[in-house]
C-alpha cells in the first residue's frame, strides 16, 4: 500500500475518546472493536502513536520504532494507544484507545461494526469517506491526470440488492443467523445489516424463527450434520421482485411444502424460491445443483431503462442507484453517435452492452461464462434489442481474430474482475486499435496498472470518474476514457 499525506483532513481537536474509556475494554458496548488474540505465550506491546495518513484500505498509517504500522479504525492526525503483536517479520497493530480524536470520527451507526468487518469506514463521517476515496483515486491516477469529483450517494445505506446470511448453532445449541466475523467462520448473530435491503433482513428473521420452531436444522461445519447452510436473497429495487435461495447441504428437503407455505404467508412479496445444494467443504456459497421451489426461478429488474432477468448465479451490480451513474458516465465517454461498432468485453449478462446498444450502430458482447452469455442473449430479446450479439469465449482472442480478418471496432468497453486485465487481452486491444477504450473498474489499483500499458502503446487518458458504489467500505469504482493518439 502506498503512503499518502494527511488526506486533506482538518487539524484535530485535543479531546478524549467519547466514552472516556479505552476501546479494548468496552466489552459491554456495541461500539467497541474486537480484540485480536495474540500468539500463544506472546503478550502485546502497548505503544502511543500518531496517525500520518491512510492506506488504500482505510487503515491508519503510523510509525513505531522506525517500522510502519497499519492500524484499522485509526484516522489521520489522531493520537492513540495501540496494541502491537510481532508475527514473524510482520507487526500486527490493533487500536486500543484514541487519545486525541479527529473531527471526522463518528459513532458507527451499526452495533456490529467492530465485529463484522464487512464495512471498514463507518467510524468516518460521510464527507470524510468521500474525501478518502477521492484522494485514493487521485493518488493512483496521478500519472494520467486529475480525476473528476467522486459520485457519492445521497442515502449511503440499504443499497445492496444481494444479501447473504449464514446459519448455525451457538455454544448452547441455539439457532443463530448472521454474517461471519472478520477473518473467521464464527457467525455474528445479527438482526439487521445497515447496507442490506431492509426487506431481505426481515425475511432472514422469519427463516431464523422458523428454524427455532421446527425440525429443520442449520448445517454444522465441524460435524457435517444439518441442512441449511446459507440464505441468499436478491431484491429487484425497481420491480420489487424478490428471490430467496436456500443453500443446503442435501437435496433431501424434509418439510419443504410447509416451509414454502409459511414463508410465502409471512412475505407474500416473495416471487420465487430456490433450493441450491452445496455439499462441498468450501467457502464458495453456491453449489452446482439447483431446484426451483416456487415461481419461475429468476427475478427481473430495471436498470438504465432496460429490463434484466437475474438468476441465482448471474452477476448483477450490487448497487443499482450508483450503477446508473457509472454506466451513464461510461456511455458518455464512449461518445456514441449511432454508427459505431462497440465491443463489450467481459460482458457478463449484457448490462452495459445493451445500454450502449441504444446509441451505437452495433454491439458485440464477449464473455467466457456460458451461463452469463445465455442470460445476455435472453436479456437482449427481452428488451427488443436487434443490434447486439453475444458470444462465449475469450475476449482477447476474439479481438485478435477480428484484427486478423481486417475488421474494426470503434469503441471497446471493458469491465474486468478485481484482478484487472492481463497483457494478452491488452495487447489484443492495441492490435484492434479502437478509437476509444472505456475502462470500468472495481479495483482502481489494477486499472491504473492496465492503463499504464495502454498509454505506453498509443493511448492517452482523457477522463477519469470515480464512483462510490459501496458506501461504508473502502471499495471505490472508477471509469476511465482512453483515446487512440492520431
Amino acid at each position: 500500500m502506498s503512503k499518502r499525506k494527511n488526506q486533506g483532513y482538518k487539524k484535530t481537536k485535543k479531546k478524549p475518546n467519547r466514552t472516556g474509556k479505552p476501546y479494548g475494554k468496552q466489552k459491554s458496548s456495541p461500539h467497541a472493536p474486537s480484540k485480536g488474540k495474540p500468539a500463544r505465550g506472546q503478550k502485546p506491546i502497548t505503544a502511543e502513536v500518531t496517525c500520518s495518513g491512510l492506506t488504500d484500505e482505510g487503515k491508519g498509517i503510523a510509525e513505531w520504532k522506525g517500522k510502519r504500522l497499519e492500524v484499522p479504525l485509526l484516522l489521520p492526525g489522531e493520537k492513540a494507544e495501540v496494541n502491537i503483536i510481532q508475527k514473524g517479520r510482520f507487526l500486527d497493530a490493533e487500536l486500543k484507545n484514541v487519545v486525541i480524536s479527529a473531527e471526522e470520527r463518528v459513532d458507527p451507526p451499526c452495533p456490529y461494526y467492530y465485529e463484522c468487518g464487512g464495512c471498514q469506514l463507518q467510524h468516518m463521517s460521510n464527507d470524510a469517506q468521500a474525501l478518502f476515496k477521492q484522494e485514493t483515486i487521485d493518488h493512483l491516477m496521478k500519472p494520467f491526470g486529475k480525476p473528476d469529483p467522486i459520485f457519492t450517494m445521497d442515502h449511503p445505506y440499504d443499497y445492496r440488492n444481494k444479501n447473504h446470511n449464514t446459519f448455525g448453532l451457538n455454544h448452547k445449541r441455539q439457532v443463530i443467523g448472521g454474517l461471519y466475523a472478520q477473518h473467521t467462520h464464527e457467525i455474528i448473530p445479527m438482526d439487521r445489516c445497515l447496507i442490506h435491503d431492509p426487506k431481505a433482513d426481515e425475511i432472514i428473521d422469519t427463516i431464523k424463527d422458523y428454524l427455532k420452531n421446527s425440525k429443520m436444522q442449520p448445517y454444522d461445519e465441524d460435524t457435517g450434520r444439518g441442512f441449511l447452510r446459507h440464505v441468499l436473497i436478491k431484491v429487484g429495487k425497481v420491480s420489487g421482485e424478490i428471490m430467496v435461495v436456500l443453500v443446503a447441504a442435501s437435496s433431501e428437503f424434509k418439510g419443504k411444502n410447509n416451509f414454502v407455505k409459511a414463508l410465502r404467508k409471512a412475505h407474500p412479496d416473495i416471487t420465487t424460491m430456490l433450493l441450491n445444494v452445496n455439499k462441498r467443504d468450501t467457502s464458495v456459497v453456491l453449489g452446482e445443483q439447483e431446484k426451483v421451489l416456487f415461481g419461475k426461478g429468476t427475478i427481473t429488474d430495471t436498470l438504465c431503462g432496460l429490463e434484466f432477468e437475474i438468476s441465482a448465479k448471474s452477476f448483477y451490480q450490487i448497487n443499482p442507484v450508483q450503477t446508473e451513474k457509472l454506466y451513464g458516465k461510461a456511455i458518455e465517454m464512449a461518445e456514441l453517435s449511432g454508427n459505431e461498432t462497440v465491443i463489450d468485453a467481459y460482458c457478463g449478462i449484457g448490462t452495459i452492452g445493451l445500454v450502449a446498444s441504444r446509441k451505437a450502430g452495433k454491439v458485440i458482447g464477449v464473455e467466457v461464462n456460458k451461463d452469463a452469455v445465455r442470460d445476455a442473449i435472453r436479456n437482449s430479446k427481452r428488451n427488443g434489442v436487434t443490434n447486439a450479439r453475444f458470444y462465449q469465449g475469450d475476449a482477447g482472442e476474439f479481438m485478435v481474430d477480428m484484427a486478423a480478418r481486417g475488421e474494426k471496432a470503434d469503441v471497446v468497453i471493458m469491465d474486468p474482475p478485481r484482478s484487472g486485465s492481463d497483457e494478452a487481452f491488452l495487447s489484443s486491444v492495441v492490435k484492434l486499435k479502437p478509437k476509444r477504450v472505456v475502462y470500468v473498474s472495481c479495483n482502481p489499483e489494477t486499472q491504473a496498472r492496465d492503463m499504464k500499458y495502454l498509454v505506453k502503446n498509443g493511448y492517452e487518458v482523457e477522463g477519469i470518474q470515480p464512483v462510490d458504489m459501496f458506501p461504508q467500505t473502502y471499495h471505490v469504482e472508477s471509469v476511465a476514457k482512453l483515446v487512440l493518439k492520431r
